[in-house]
């Protein structure tokens, strides 16, 4: 094999670096100029520089999860289970913009003091994580957008549309959809582990989100995941990354390992006898870049006739398509993003959309006796718990860094109005256990109101290795607040305060008795660099709270089954039968909403035909405020198991006091089509019920305060 470059042809003749010509050109041109030492050399996220072609080095591997993320200076948005709070594609679309404004601004700033970029500095970022949050233990949760894979789908894709931009020709950044597929802990097996899943479940739960974001959204990356599903590794997988990926959905991008996913195909799945087996079975599969590790063995795999020069083509054409969509072989006066200024890195537009964020993100979860907005004649307020002053809590992971950085403490001290006594005190510990004797609990006696600011915090819940304080490598092996910050706030109702909990954290809290014994619960996630002034503003009136649970949040683990098991049968609110401590989609607000009015055009319809409807919101409350309706389906003839409840639709609407609206809205087909035991979607004649409201369907949300939603049945005829 002879590993020496092609002769060097004239420079007008040199199609690569000739923007005119179309990229399957550019490419071809490209890598008819490099060794197979050269190839190999790009193969891995941390891309060799080729002096000779004047090519500099390049990292792929970017993040971008709420904000630049791991790259010092940026504006840093609420973690991605806040944002799906919000319920506000459009809202999503604008801050992933934002983030890639400063993707720009922040990689030519780089190239242009330095001439190449390093890890984290690059255009490629590893971002959305549209993973189903099908397990309230899992420390990774908090990266996603909940656990409705419609929900996700449009989160998610609103996200990439942001992150890539709108130009024709050329990608702001490029977006990655992840971990592909099936993968929602334990963090612990997640090297060795293999998710079993039916077809049905495969289909209509874990790769709806995944679709979307490839056929619809035009995603230019997808992240293989770490752990095997149905006996193959995903970053291996005939069935994920062949069948599925390019094969259904026709994907044309570029596939990407997990870091360190390819180590496990031999080390921890033992599916291979080595790493070059490893590496050879991947990029067969469609694998087009390792992360860290593998690829550097493709020469040897060569040598073995497991794979040829070739299939490293066909890669190396994928991932330096997206490179060349990026721009970075075009002058930079040709590509409009590389205008972008430095100054637009936590510029003030975006902190105000971090603030919008944040704001929207706040679930109020209960308001006994209108206790919030606190009251303009409260003359002393106490501030406490360990979270108050807590700058971990306001990052989540996968963050950036900026020096406007509110902490609730900070919020609200600059919104308490002057004259209004303000106390504060830590109270308790986040976790360890310790005997609690702290004035905090005579001073909240004499208190109008006690905020206590609990909860959860990274350091207790994230990826493997990540969260320092997790007693199960990121993963949560209770689903309730530490005991010693239970005791402390039992202790602050036993003594007469009267108290306002404040809740972070990226999954669900089974609360018990605390939910029975406090005044109001609001749950502020971990809400990025604005989120003190957000819930100051909540908390005193200043916004109403509007935002909306993503995801379930269960009674008690006895409620979920193991967290090993991946079927969905008694997960999520399409699944699951018992009662939940709050319902998906709950939320409540300063003012009250009503359904009424749902019509539909027909109460009969062919198969394949769409019905539109339309319904009536109206705020009934006395302030102007945002509400989200929600909109599902539910299948009452179904052949085979299907959801108790799919989200099929939803809209957030602003409304003055008394004000009404009426809302139109099309049942598709496809929304009506069910997914079979065999994993095709299928549309079967029978009943269908369509209920709107502000919540999920159930008794337990108009029991918590939630409009009483509308419903109409209808029949599909053959």
């Amino acid at each position: 094999m002879v590993d020496s470059p092609s002769p060097e042809p004239a420079e007008s003749s040199v199609v690569y670096l000739d923007p005119s010509r179309p990229i399957v050109e550019r490419v071809r041109d490209l890598l008819a100029r490099l060794t197979l030492s050269e190839k190999i050399g790009q193969m891995r996220n941390s891309a060799q520089a080729i002096p000779r072609l004047n090519i500099p080095a390049y990292d792929y591997w970017g993040e971008a999860l709420h904000g630049v993320a791991r790259n010092g200076r940026a504006t840093v948005f609420p973690q991605a289970i806040g944002m799906a709070a919000t319920w506000d594609p459009v809202l999503i679309q604008k801050i992933a913009s934002a983030v890639s404004d400063e993707a720009r601004a922040k990689f030519h700033e780089t190239l242009r003091r330095k001439g190449s970029t390093a890890i984290y500095q690059g255009l490629t970022m590893w971002s959305p994580n549209v993973n189903i949050f099908r397990d309230p233990r899992w420390g990774r949760g908090q990266e996603t957008w909940g656990e409705d894979p419609f929900l996700t789908g449009e989160m998610g894709a609103a996200y990439v549309l942001g992150l890539q931009g709108d130009h024709p020709k050329y990608l702001k950044t490029a977006a990655c959809a992840k971990h592909f597929a099936v993968h929602s802990g334990p963090e612990k097996l997640r090297h060795s582990f293999n998710a079993k899943v039916s077809p049905r479940d495969l289909h209509a739960t874990y790769l709806p989100a995944f679709k979307k974001l490839v056929t619809e959204a035009n995603v230019e990356a997808v992240m293989g995941a770490y752990n095997r599903t149905n006996d193959e590794p995903c970053c291996a997988s005939e069935l994920l990354l062949v069948k599925t990926l390019r094969g259904d959905w026709a994907f044309q991008g570029h596939v990407v390992s997990d870091c360190g996913a390819l180590t496990d195909i031999h080390a921890g799945h033992h599916v291979t006898n080595d790493v070059v087996e490893s590496a050879a079975l991947a990029l067969r599969a469609g694998c087009d870049l390792s992360c860290i590790c593998t690829y550097d063995h493709l020469g040897e795999a060569i040598e073995r006739g497991l794979i040829t020069e070739a299939d490293i083509d066909r890669s190396l054409a994928r991932t330096f398509a997206t490179r060349f969509k990026l721009g970075m072989f075009d002058p930079p006066e040709d590509v409009p993003y590389a205008a972008i200024p430095l100054s637009v890195v936590g510029c003030a537009e975006h902190r105000q959309l971090a603030y919008e964020a944040a704001v929207k993100s706040i679930v109020l979860l209960k308001n006994s006796g209108n206790t919030l907005p606190i009251s303009e004649q409260a003359q002393k307020i106490l501030l406490v718990g360990p979270n108050a002053a807590s700058i971990d809590v306001l990052l989540g992971n996968y963050y950036g860094l900026n020096d406007s950085l509110t902490t609730f403490m900070q919020g609200i001290v600059t919104r308490v109005p002057e004259g209004v006594g303000l106390g504060y005190r830590p109270g308790c510990p986040l976790t360890q256990e310790s005997e609690l004797k702290d004035w905090s609990l005579s001073e909240s006696q004499t208190a109008d109101v006690t905020i206590a600011c609990m909860g959860l915090s990274p350091l207790l819940e994230g990826e493997e290795g990540d969260a320092s304080m997790s007693d199960d490598q990121g993963d949560r092996t209770q689903i309730t607040l530490p005991p010693v910050q239970i005791e402390y706030v039992r202790k602050l109702v036993q003594g007469g305060a009267k108290v306002v909990l404040v809740l972070t954290g990226g999954s669900p809290i089974a609360l018990g008795e605390l939910e029975d014994i406090v005044q109001a619960i609001v749950y502020a996630w971990y809400p990025g660099q604005e989120g003190g002034k957000a819930l100051a503003d909540v908390l005193f009136g200043d916004a109403i709270p509007s935002g909306k649970l993503p995801l379930t949040f269960p009674k008690s683990l006895e409620q979920i089954p193991p967290f090993e098991d991946y079927d969905m049968t008694g997960r999520t609110y399409r699944y699951a039968t018992e009662e939940p401590l709050f319902p998906f989609g709950f939320g409540l607000s300063y003012t009250r909403f009503s359904y009424s009015d749902l019509t539909l055009d027909t109460s009969t319809v062919r198969a394949g035909e769409p019905i539109p409807l339309r319904f009536t919101l109206t705020n009934t409350g006395s302030s102007e405020a945002d509400e989200v309706s929600q909109i599902y389906l539910t299948d009452l003839d179904a052949s085979t198991v299907v959801p108790l409840h799919s989200l099929i639709g939803f809209q957030r609407v602003h409304l003055k006091p008394g004000e009404h609206t009426v809302i139109p809205f099309t049942i598709t087909p496809e929304m009506m089509a069910l997914v079979n035991d065999a994993g095709d979607r299928v549309l079967e004649p029978g009943e269908f019920r369509v209920t709107v409201g502000g919540c999920s369907p159930g008794e337990r949300g108009v029991q918590l305060g939630a409009p009483v939603p509308v419903s109409q049945i209808f029949t599909v005829t053959a």
